[in-house]
């Protein structure tokens, strides 16, 4: 069966009425995710912890024509996590896709330097976030027997300056995706993860460590050594960043039953690098 278009745009709706959540879909990779997923006709959950920013995605999303609803979670909590699951199943009856976006550096520097809290909230937002979500989504998806889930790793895998603990936390991920899609493939659960490159981010909204818009962690002189070995050292193939958008599409594949076939997949989209 060939996949339905959308008649208004002509665009593929390879996720006609499935249920998707995407976490940190207040900004950035989420909210771009968010949009694509929407866009190719899915029923959106937006969670994120900043209420302002999550009814900013929904109101983009309720232009566009999509149905969707925001909730708030902080999902480094394992308690808003399942939350997070119950409110999606109570409104929509089911859960078909959930993308795990939370997460990102906060501290860069050499590994010395990072204090024993300071790992710990790396490890916490990068890490526990999707390790929570996935524990909170699987009774559902085991119970109809299908899902996609979509994790968010980063090139960081592959080497980097000054970004020790969420590299660790990106590469738990990794194995994270793997491992789950062994266990679960036989209740017809599909679990990938995309890696993404440097990708041009609009300025945050709020700061990954804090709920006070506009505050970041010190970038200093570690994060300008990081920002130039990429630029300079370590360059892509394309030779530039990408968009969230781009990445929103890698996203989409997985997630859709254009990728039926695929599971513990870590697809690449760094340009190259």
């Amino acid at each position: 069966m060939s996949t339905p278009l959308d008649p208004r745009t002509g665009g593929a709706m390879r996720l006609k009425d499935k249920v998707c959540i995407v976490t940190g879909a207040g900004q950035g990779i989420g909210r771009a995710a968010a949009r694509r997923l929407g866009a190719e006709g899915g029923k959106i959950v937006v969670a994120e912890r900043i209420v302002e920013s999550a009814h900013e995605t929904l109101r983009q999303l309720e232009e566009g024509g999509v149905e969707a609803i925001a909730v708030s979670a902080d999902v480094s909590d394992f308690a808003e996590a399942e939350g997070l699951m119950k409110r999606t199943a109570a409104k929509f009856g089911r859960i078909d896709v959930i993308v795990n976006v939370v997460g990102g550096t906060i501290w860069w520097q050499p590994y010395h330097l990072y204090t024993h809290e300071q790992i710990k909230l790396e490890l916490e937002r990068s890490l526990n976030t999707t390790l929570w979500c996935c524990h909170a989504v699987l009774p559902y998806m085991i119970e109809q027997r299908s899902g996609s889930i979509v994790n968010i790793s980063s090139g960081i895998t592959n080497g980097g300056l000054n970004r020790v603990p969420y590299g660790v936390s990106k590469g738990g991920v990794d194995v994270l995706t793997r491992l789950l899609a062994e266990e679960y493939g036989q209740y017809g659960i599909r679990v990938n993860a995309v890696s993404p490159g440097r990708t041009t981010i609009p300025d945050r909204v709020t700061s990954r460590l804090t709920l006070k818009p506009g505050v970041e962690a010190e970038p200093g002189e570690y994060q300008e050594k990081f920002y130039q070995q990429t630029r300079d050292d370590r360059p892509n193939a394309l030779r530039r960043t990408a968009s969230p958008a781009e990445q929103a599409s890698a996203i989409a594949f997985l997630a859709s039953d254009d990728a039926s076939y695929v599971t513990g997949h870590i697809l690449d989209c760094s340009g190259g690098r």
